[in-house]
């Protein structure tokens, strides 16, 4: 893997390749979308752990969080493919969720150290 990474390194240094463009400078609608999808991935793998880590003992509350999560998720996405940034905020209830599960896993992570 090493060695791969050393000749992608070494053939880009040499073909002074440039970096991608992410967004679009004339498609606003394009880039909220990017956003969007980008926000998303960015929160995901830390959902998925906490709200694993709730299910061990409390599924029916980690299920109830995780359907709120989701739910706001396409709200927000939603919102934000108008190409209207400020209508992302349709999906804030989600932080119900998040931070429901993140208080679930540390309920979790206290009773596994015995503090109640």
């Amino acid at each position: 893997m090493c060695g791969c990474t050393f000749i992608f390194i070494m053939c880009g240094l040499c073909l002074t390749l440039q970096y991608p463009t992410m967004y679009s400078d004339k498609e606003q609608v394009f880039n909220c979308v990017q956003r969007a999808h980008q926000n998303t991935l960015e929160v995901y793998p830390q959902w998925l752990v906490f709200q694993t880590i709730a299910a061990l003992v409390y599924p029916l509350s980690a299920s109830v969080l995780g359907v709120i999560w989701v739910t706001s998720r396409f709200s927000y996405a939603w919102g934000y493919y108008t190409g209207d940034p400020s209508k992302r905020l349709n999906g804030a209830y989600g932080y119900i969720g998040y931070f429901g599960v993140i208080f679930l896993s540390i309920a979790v992570a206290l009773q596994l150290l015995g503090v109640f």
